[in-house]
């Protein structure tokens, strides 16, 4: 099997302009009308809905690689970094908190240098403890000499989808990597250049583990150097989640590959972002309901117990508290008494907070009175 960095050509990447011109004008407009509806939404709004993306993006980047995080930590260390209040979440381990510190370095500071001793000092936050699940890795180091594959299947009969550059290749793969990465920032467009840089990322597969993650760490990067903006509005990560299969795919297919040609990729790629824009209008609507929310109730006086179970549906968004909320339910995020919380719910019914749901079994389910939703 030939993988692409065999080529002759590697990495010098082309593309067909006109296969790519229609896709890149429609990603365009949807990442320009997004950008003017977050200079609508306002600071504390804007805040508010960064912070629900910058949870997802580090929840779905983990998913990706098959590693389930705790949204509530997760919450808590973006809070604790953008200088939020924290108070009541859950505190986060030390390998969340390092793949939050990624994800925010890579876009806060996306204007800095992008050097062998930061990519390092990122994969070193990733793992903290030395190990990739119970394997000790070279953690802050490139990979060493023994073959490097993406395999899958019982032992014995093993799927290799690709095989990176030997080991002793890696140095000299990552000084041209970063003299592209500089070079380019100036003469390929913000868009194709993101997807380039993590295609030539997961091709070169410099350490033991957590390419993938420090990948869509560089796409990021990039976005934020085209967009010329500290803040995401949009996660990518979570819509490659969504595409996940199609994903791995069409990685293997441009990776085994004669040619550097990356029309296919940057295809897809373009598409994949356009829909992960289209899917943030979802959070960014989330972010107005609560927003709306709160403004409708700011004298309504509740306890903390109560802002406690609204805020968590508010979060969930419109109709997607799954089942409803239940006293069962109340009890369990609040920890009081089924008399307790019966007696709360009921104020906050009285209170045109919360409305009862229809036919939903023996329990009693109720939802939200929606501000422009509910009538």
């Amino acid at each position: 099997m030939k993988y692409i960095w065999q080529c002759n050509s590697w990495p010098k990447f082309t593309w067909d302009s006109n296969s790519l011109l229609s896709l890149l004008g429609q990603a365009r407009l949807v990442q320009g009308n997004l950008l003017g509806r977050v200079k609508r939404l306002g600071f504390k709004l804007g805040e508010e809905a960064q912070t629900d993306i910058l949870t997802e993006e580090a929840i779905k980047t983990a998913a990706i690689e098959g590693e389930r995080l705790n949204p509530q930590m997760v919450r808590s260390s973006v809070a604790r970094h953008l200088g939020l209040p924290a108070a009541g979440l859950v505190t986060a381990t030390r390998s969340v908190d390092g793949l939050v510190e990624v994800i925010l370095d890579a876009t806060q500071n996306y204007d800095k240098a992008l050097s062998a001793d930061r990519l390092k000092g990122w994969h070193a936050a990733l793992f903290p403890s030395g190990h990739s699940g119970l394997h000790k890795i070279r953690v802050g180091r490139w990979r060493g000499k023994e073959p490097m594959r993406v395999v899958s299947g019982p032992v014995g009969r093993e799927k290799i989808h690709f095989e990176a550059p030997p080991g002793e290749a890696v140095e000299a793969e990552m000084q041209n990597f970063f003299r592209w990465w500089r070079s380019s920032l100036k003469t390929t467009d913000g868009l194709l250049r993101a997807g380039i840089v993590h295609f030539y990322f997961v091709a070169i597969h410099p350490f033991e583990d957590g390419n993938g993650r420090i990948a869509r760490a560089l796409t990021d990067m990039s976005l934020a150097q085209d967009e010329k903006l500290t803040t995401r509005y949009y996660s990518l990560s979570s819509q490659i989640m969504e595409e996940r299969d199609e994903y791995y795919n069409i990685l293997e297919k441009c990776s085994k590959s004669d040619s550097t040609d990356l029309t296919t990729w940057l295809v897809w790629f373009l598409r994949c972002f356009q829909r992960a824009v289209q899917r943030s209008d979802k959070i960014i609507g989330n972010v107005l309901a609560k927003a709306d929310f709160w403004q409708k109730h700011a004298q309504t006086e509740l306890n903390e117990r109560q802002k406690k179970v609204l805020n968590r549906i508010l979060e969930a968004g419109p109709g997607n508290f799954k089942g409803g909320l239940t006293t069962r339910k109340y009890v369990s995020i609040t920890k009081v008494s089924r008399a307790t919380a019966f007696r709360e719910i009921s104020d906050m019914l009285d209170k045109k907070i919360l409305r009862q749901l229809p036919g939903k079994g023996r329990s009693v389910h109720y939802d939200l009175i929606w501000p422009g939703i509910d009538k």
